[in-house]
């Protein structure tokens, strides 16, 4: 099932309809037809291959910049009924997504949703929009706008909750597991904090506090990455520092061996410098500074506050203010943008399963000295364009990240001891 985009691959997008569309059914004209190789005894798949009549697919995951909060990822498709023969009306029960049973239109608000290519899932979620264009000339255009878990976090809220010192996974977990929330457990991928978070009066949790609000908190404190990966699991990444993971593809702009890109965002300015930080814990009296005095006399107080933090002393709010001082700008790889048709086969299967948190390697040639410029980059955003007709463009939004490598003995390379190589 899918279909083809031009030098890309084979890509399926299914939408749920919300009941057993394609089983036998006893008494219907249609799927209770005897020897019937396509309605055949159920229960089969409630999604439905929307595939051959869509137009372009547009996601957006993850965020810009490390300081920045992660928000819901997004899918946004437009369809086209005309080639679809008028089925994807809401209005039209002869359709093959309409329900009798409940006449219910089976393409509905709320409906799960997933993209996947050569088998590979890309992004997952529900339905919020289904926007139906009917024009004169019989061109109607169905815009469907998508959103992956985050959003079903956004419509819940916090019931009054007493909480315990604990680790910030350990605080997601317990959020998660709240009856109001009832976030599955299957479809969460939660690796141990590193910070713990307080208890008391001054860090229960309000009635009707926003999930998702709280979540952000969280991921405040831990200063990691909480986020619906592709294949739909809420991930917990704990605080970003030094990373033994290398990276999952590598770019270059004039080597024949390494995958191509279209371009290359570089930003030297002053909008990434911090220099004076300020965190103060729930409860504190003061916030607990941190200063970098001599980015200051030279680029003016640059600040970033925390309020109310969850972390549980005022050690870890000094922690966490010297962790955000930034206070020398200097050039950075920011986004990188690539067309599946510059890559190999295996070059795309690469690119297309990035996710966020893991790294890739950018190669950019340099006139003058030095002559080339390779930097290690942690992936924070992903956006996909996907075009029947142009092929799908890929644009990660990156950030530096300091690589290391697991120590071994014997080694002539990696069997160092070193700052590049480490123990665990």
């Amino acid at each position: 099932m899918g279909s083809p985009v031009i030098q890309s691959g084979d890509y399926l997008l299914e939408l749920d309809t919300g009941f057993d569309a394609f089983s036998f059914r006893l008494d219907d004209p249609l799927r209770g037809q005897l020897d019937n190789t396509e309605f055949t005894l159920g229960p089969s798949t409630q999604y439905a291959d929307i595939t051959p009549y869509t137009q372009n697919i547009n996601i957006r995951r993850g965020r810009r910049r490390p300081l920045d909060q992660f928000a819901a990822g997004t899918m946004t498709f437009i369809l086209d009924d005309q080639i679809a023969g008028g089925i994807l009306s809401p209005y039209d029960e002869s359709s093959p997504y309409y329900d009798p049973l409940n006449e219910q239109a089976g393409l509905a608000p709320m409906r799960a949703v997933r993209l996947s290519r050569e088998g590979e899932l890309l992004f997952v979620g529900v339905v919020i929009n289904y926007d139906y264009q009917f024009n004169l000339a019989q061109d109607n255009k169905v815009t469907v706008t998508c959103s992956d878990a985050f959003y079903l976090l956004a419509q819940t809220v916090l019931p009054e909750t007493v909480v315990s010192e604990e680790l910030s996974s350990a605080r997601l977990i317990t959020i998660l597991d709240l009856p109001q929330v009832n976030y599955p457990a299957l479809t969460r991928n939660i690796a141990t904090g590193t910070q713990t978070l307080g208890a008391g009066v001054d860090y229960d949790i309000p009635n009707g506090l926003n999930t998702l609000q709280y979540v952000g908190a969280i991921q405040a404190a831990e200063r990691g990455r909480i986020f619906i990966d592709r294949e739909g699991y809420l991930t917990f990444q704990p605080r970003i520092g030094v990373t033994t993971s290398g990276p999952v593809i590598s770019f270059a702009d004039d080597d024949p061996l390494l995958a191509k890109y279209q371009n290359l965002q570089t930003v030297f300015d002053s909008s990434n410098v911090v220099n004076y930080a300020a965190v103060q814990r729930a409860g504190a009296p003061a916030p607990e500074v941190a200063e970098d005095l001599s980015s200051q006399a030279t680029y003016f107080i640059q600040a970033e506050n925390i309020n109310d933090s969850l972390l549980s002393t005022d050690g870890a709010a000094l922690e966490l203010a010297e962790y955000l001082l930034d206070g020398s700008p200097a050039p950075r790889f920011t986004a990188l943008t690539t067309n599946f048709a510059l890559l190999t086969n295996p070059e795309r299967d690469a690119a297309a399963t990035v996710d966020i948190g893991q790294t890739i390697q950018v190669q950019k040639t340099l006139i003058g000295t030095p002559s080339s410029l390779t930097e290690e980059l942690s992936i924070e955003g992903i956006e996909h364009n996907i075009t029947v007709f142009n092929g799908h463009t890929i644009t990660y939004f990156t950030a530096p990240t300091d690589l290391v490598y697991l120590l071994i003995l014997g080694d002539p390379e990696f069997g160092r001891m070193d700052s590049n190589n480490v123990l665990s």
